[in-house]
């Protein structure tokens, strides 16, 4: 296809072969081909050097970008790994346009990028806007401005959904309120973000008391902060705890922003947090038809020293494996750090009611209870865990329906 057909065919923009939207960008108004790359400056004044791998990777026509999946079909190891360099000009739209000469193996090929799609990539240490970190530290305090979205809003709107889904970003929890108390209406919830996921606990679980229990939660007995399944290489990202009674004494639900507690110890007892960042301890669940054991550390970080990831679970701290002379340090660290999570001045209180349903991030933020007399009525929760990443495909599908 010639510069002009392909100009003709994208009068207003180049299809990149993305759902995310990218048209509407600045304008390109100048394209050079010089020493490997191709240097492009647009009408806002930024200017970017493309190498020129890098744009024959991404070249997005039907022989390199399958049409219906969207998926790359060309293979970079198959050209040559010095690649010679395309004739360069901008179409009448604004698009770039490559043509690539004739190399061993492959004839003349075009290119054709849109230029607000690769204004979106010309800083390339720009990150995807859900990776950016939006996490808002709280407190006790936050009890006088909950992040409560309403049930029918959430289930029924784009609106509903994408507020809850902020709030989770945000806050790391989010309640929903006014649903109804039907048991699996927390399947339903989870699968209007998308699917559950399923743990030795099954697709669902029930938080009442049993005769028979198998996990603390399943008694009346208080629960200490903790997460969910440290005992897992990968824990579940998100639960959702719904309620669908909730008549017995006691038993008010606790959450605790744990990231901003790690980093209050980390400003405060450095030494305890540097222990509980390196040392890795076991955590391991086990019952007649389960043994799941896994090894880290307390409170995993990021190569900067952030907390990232939260390991804190009492019941389930397995036999501690340590030389002799760093078990006095390990629990000095252990110690110092739930002292700060017990602490009311970091901890939001709050009876959860019929029809109303908390979801959090399982390794932001730590959740417990206080003790119940079941004797005095029936509690009863339903409970499922959700993934990172289908939380962020929902986001992302939900922006590019507004764009």
């Amino acid at each position: 296809m010639t510069a002009e057909a392909l100009a003709a065919e994208y009068t207003t923009t180049a299809d990149m072969g993305e759902l995310a939207p990218y048209a509407g960008g600045p304008d390109l108004t100048d394209a050079a081909s010089h020493n490997g790359s191709v240097q492009l400056t647009w009408e806002d004044g930024t200017q970017a050097d493309f190498p020129l791998m890098w744009l024959r990777d991404h070249c997005a026509c039907t022989q390199c970008r399958h049409p219906q999946t969207r998926e790359r079909l060309v293979r970079i190891i198959d050209l040559p790994e010095t690649l010679p360099e395309p004739a360069v000009t901008l179409t009448e739209s604004g698009a770039l346009h490559l043509e690539w000469p004739a190399m061993e193996g492959f004839g003349v090929h075009e290119s054709l990028f849109d230029a607000g799609w690769l204004h979106q990539r010309a800083d390339a240490s720009r990150a995807d806007p859900l990776d950016v970190d939006r996490k808002t530290p709280w407190t006790s305090a936050i009890a006088d401005a909950l992040p409560v979205v309403d049930h029918h809003a959430f289930m029924n709107t784009e609106a509903g959904l994408s507020d809850w889904l902020q709030a989770l970003d945000r806050y790391g929890f989010a309640v929903l309120r006014n649903g109804p108390t039907e048991p699996g209406e927390v399947i339903r919830v989870a699968e209007r973000v998308g699917w559950p996921r399923e743990t030795n606990f099954g697709r669902h679980f029930d938080v009442v008391s049993m005769p028979d229990p198998n996990n603390a939660a399943y008694t009346a007995v208080a629960l200490e902060p903790h997460v969910d399944l440290p005992n897992w290489q990968r824990p579940p990202d998100f639960q959702m705890l719904y309620c669908l009674a909730n008549e017995s004494e006691g038993g008010e639900s606790t959450l605790t922003d744990g990231m901003a507690v790690a980093r209050a110890l980390r400003d405060r007892d450095p030494e305890a947090y540097r222990v509980l960042t390196e040392t890795e301890i076991d955590f391991r669940f086990q019952d007649e038809s389960s043994d799941i054991h896994y090894r880290a550390p307390v409170i995993g970080c990021d190569d900067y020293g952030n907390p990232t990831v939260l390991r804190f679970n009492n019941w389930i701290r397995d036999t501690l494996r340590l030389p002799a002379a760093e078990v006095d340090a390990f629990y000095r660290a252990y110690r110092r750090f739930w002292q700060m999570l017990r602490d009311p001045a970091w901890t939001l209180r709050f009876m959860l009611r019929p029809g109303e349903m908390i979801a959090f991030d399982n390794l932001r933020v730590l959740h417990g209870r206080d003790a119940f007399d079941p004797n005095t009525g029936h509690r009863h929760l339903q409970g499922t865990y959700l993934d990172r990443d289908l939380i962020r495909s929902r986001q992302r599908v939900l922006e590019r329906s507004r764009a």
